[in-house]
């Protein structure tokens, strides 16, 4: 069993973000536990606060509501653009993982070595796990290397890969996936990170181990619309028929029991 599937305890986990929408600090958190109520009571398996719309103080406000919380399902925390930050409150506040946008290959060659030497020392001071990020959504390459080199190093600095397609919303191609998981091999954790609908999920993770799902949980199929009970529901009914036809061990070798 990997880290993965250990901390969140169930095959093809799907990791809800809170994109911490708002008129200001006190509107963020109050949508941000009103969300947090409709994605866990419908079944998600764990949430991602990330300052999308909000600031990195509406996270830590988040993190801190939600670690007095019994919540039933673990949190990560994704501070755009600043993988410290995102560490040091997630040990601050008890996160389970850390979401990065780019682990390998957004850096030139002569900056990487020092930001690999940082990123291990933050690994080697935190329980978090650490779900990073290659050829991300938004994110540049510089690194000059092809694929497989990049992916290499990422599996070196990560528990897990994150996949994604150009933009947030669009799903990620299955082609893109499948050239992950052969570099990456059949055991390292594979997140889709962009793009999962109802529709598309049986196609999206039967070559991936979890899924991080934001804008088709709107009630607009955007992720600027609001979280609807309906979208939530119907989308882990499709994870959960999904999950029937791939149970452990499951289709990239691993189990969750």
């Amino acid at each position: 069993m990997t880290a993965l599937c250990a901390s969140f305890g169930v095959s093809k986990p799907i990791l809800a973000m809170l994109h911490l929408k708002g008129e200001d600090p006190r509107d963020v958190l109050n949508r941000a536990m009103q969300e947090t109520d409709i994605l866990v009571s419908n079944g998600v398996d764990a949430l991602v606060v990330e300052n999308y719309f909000g600031s990195r103080a509406d996270v830590e406000t988040v993190l801190a509501t939600l670690a007095a919380e019994s919540l039933p399902v673990p949190y990560g925390i994704n501070v755009l653009d600043d993988g410290p930050a995102s560490f040091a409150l997630a040990d601050t506040y008890g996160a389970a993982f850390v979401q990065m946008d780019s682990v390998a290959g957004h850096l030139p060659a002569d900056q990487d070595p020092g930001f690999a030497r940082s990123l291990a020392d933050l690994r080697a001071k935190s329980s978090a796990l650490l779900l990073g990020g290659v050829r991300f959504k938004y994110q540049p390459v510089l690194s000059e290397n092809p694929l497989d080199v990049d992916l290499h190093l990422a599996s070196q600095r990560c528990d897990a890969v994150v996949v994604t397609g150009d933009k947030t919303g669009e799903q990620t191609s299955p082609l893109k996936i499948a050239q992950f998981r052969y570099v990456l091999g059949p055991r390292f954790p594979l997140v889709v990170g962009a793009g999962v609908t109802a529709e598309n999920c049986h196609e999206q993770l039967l070559h991936t181990d979890a899924a991080i799902v934001g804008s088709s949980l709107k009630d607009t199929g955007e992720a600027s619309g609001e979280i609807s009970a309906t979208a939530v529901a119907e989308f882990m009914d499709a994870v959960r028929q999904v999950r029937a036809l791939v149970a452990a061990p499951t289709v990239t070798g691993q189990e969750c029991s």
